[in-house]
């Protein structure tokens, strides 16, 4: 785990509004995602077209709930590779301030 430890903590390089969606901004694994659950529950129950209906159904359902992402205006400066520490930007005076203790 020690020399793992700089890939464990990349998660914090990154503003604290964007973290909420590190792991659940995939669009098309969160549809699945309730398809999955959805159909595994009602497995054996109708036919091929039923089960078909009800995939779409939840499909066209999934897709109209999509979530609006929180920390918008941050996308711009990671896109450029301004540097967060513990979700706050740094720049270069405080990073060297830091270092210095």
């Amino acid at each position: 785990m020690g020399k793992d430890r700089e890939s464990l903590q990349v998660f914090y390089d990154f503003p604290a509004e964007h973290r909420v969606y590190l792991q659940t901004t995939n669009t098309i694994d969160s549809t699945f995602a309730m398809i999955r659950h959805r159909t595994a529950r009602a497995k054996g129950s109708g036919s091929q077209n039923t089960m078909l209906a009800m995939i779409y159904k939840l499909g066209m359902r999934a897709e109209k709930r999509g979530r609006r992402i929180r920390g918008f205006e941050y996308f711009a400066k990671v896109i450029d590779g301004v540097k967060f520490r513990d979700g706050i930007e740094v720049n270069s005076e405080t990073d060297d301030s830091r270092s210095a203790t």
